[in-house]
C-alpha cells in the first residue's frame, strides 16, 4: 500500500510553496500532526471545492488551517469560508498561515464550541467539512442539516477511524460516535451518500 500511496503522490499536483511550509511547521511545532489533512487529501477538498463552487463553506475543525487553505481556493467571487477550531492555543499559529495566503480575506476564523457557534451564523452553506470532536459528529450534522442548502455537501473526515469501526471489540467512546454517524447518515432519506478509503475514510453527502 506504501508503493502505491507513493504513485498516487507522484501523480497529484504538487502543494503550493505555503502548504508545504505549514506542513512542515505543523510537524515539527503541534502536537499530534497526523490530525492535518496533507497533500493528497488537501488536493482532493481543493478539487471538490472547485467542481462544487461553494458561495459559502462551513469548515468544522480547523486544526492549523491545512484543508481551510484548500477549500478556500474553490470559492466564488464575493465567497466566504467560515472555520471553527476549539483549541484557542492553536489561535496565533493559525492566523499566521491564513494572513500569508491569497485568500485570507476569504476565510473567517472562529475560536470556540461549534456547537454553540453554529447557531449564530446567519448563512446558508453550500459545502460543510466536518471534522472536529468524532463524539460530536451526529450533533454537528443536526446542527448545520438546516444551514446547507438543497443540493449542498457535507463532506466528513475520518469516518474509519484506523479501521476501528470495523472492530466490534473496540467500543471506545470515539469509534462508537463514528459508527452512529456512518449508520445514521447513510439510512437518512434526506441526503445520498458516498464513502471514500481516502487516508482516514471521507464520507460525502449530498442533500437531496
Amino acid at each position: 500500500m506504501e508503493s502505491i500511496e507513493k504513485y498516487v503522490l507522484e501523480h497529484t499536483a504538487d502543494e503550493n510553496e505555503l502548504l508545504k511550509e505549514l506542513y512542515r511547521e505543523t510537524h515539527v511545532k503541534i502536537y499530534h500532526p497526523r490530525m492535518l489533512s496533507g497533500h493528497l487529501q488537501g488536493k482532493i477538498l481543493k478539487m471538490l471545492s472547485h467542481m462544487i463552487a461553494p458561495y459559502r463553506i462551513l469548515e468544522i475543525g480547523t486544526y492549523t488551517g491545512y484543508s481551510a487553505l484548500c477549500l478556500a481556493e474553490g470559492l466564488l467571487p464575493g465567497g466566504l469560508l467560515h472555520t471553527i477550531e476549539i483549541n484557542d492555543e492553536l489561535e496565533e499559529f493559525i492566523r499566521l498561515y491564513i494572513n500569508r495566503s491569497p485568500h485570507a480575506s476569504k476565510i473567517k476564523l472562529h475560536i470556540g464550541n461549534a456547537i454553540n457557534i453554529i447557531p449564530s451564523l446567519d448563512d446558508t452553506f453550500d459545502l460543510v467539512f466536518i471534522d472536529g470532536d468524532k463524539r460530536e459528529y451526529l450533533a454537528y450534522y443536526h446542527a448545520v442539516f438546516n444551514k446547507v442548502r438543497q443540493g449542498g455537501f457535507i463532506i466528513a473526515d475520518n469516518v474509519l477511524w484506523n479501521g476501528k469501526v470495523l472492530n466490534p471489540n473496540e467500543n471506545d467512546e470515539f469509534t462508537k460516535s463514528i459508527r452512529e454517524f456512518n449508520d445514521y447518515v447513510h439510512y437518512d432519506t434526506r441526503v445520498e451518500n458516498v464513502m471514500l478509503p481516502v487516508r482516514d475514510g471521507m464520507m460525502i453527502l449530498r442533500k437531496i
